[in-house]
């Protein structure tokens, strides 16, 4: 009898690039798949990607909240800025879950490109 790795399955493979791609909690996995070096060039793109995504919103996230709590003038400013960048955060991973969904390849111009550089630089090679 022939047996099937379940993980060869193209639809647990979709599952664990979806799984990539959830805000925040996807950069988890994806973390560990770069850090193991496994798992297909789909896989891996998807990884660098999120981690990069999450990279830079956590980034992002301090360091708005950290300027809102310095200065009284620009507090609401800032945070209402930290708001926008969680919010856009949070749409484009579902937008790159839905491209996924259709059957494309989840890039983002100009991001992509920064997490095939530096982020495989550094995690994947």
């Amino acid at each position: 009898m022939n047996q099937l790795d379940p993980l060869d399955n193209q639809n647990l493979q979709r599952l664990q690039l979806f799984a990539y791609l959830l805000p925040v909690i996807g950069f988890f996995p994806a973390l560990w798949t770069l850090y193991r070096r496994q798992g297909t060039r789909e896989q891996q793109a998807a990884s660098r990607l999120s981690v990069t995504l999450a990279f830079a919103w956590l980034v992002s996230y301090i360091l708005l909240l950290s300027g809102a709590q310095l200065t009284e003038f620009w507090s609401f400013r800032l945070l209402f800025m930290n708001t926008m960048l969680t919010s856009g955060y949070f749409l484009v991973s579902v937008w790159l879950m839905v491209r996924l969904w259709q059957g494309k390849l989840p890039r983002l111009p100009g991001i992509s490109q920064v997490a095939e550089g530096k982020v495989r630089k550094h995690l994947s090679e």
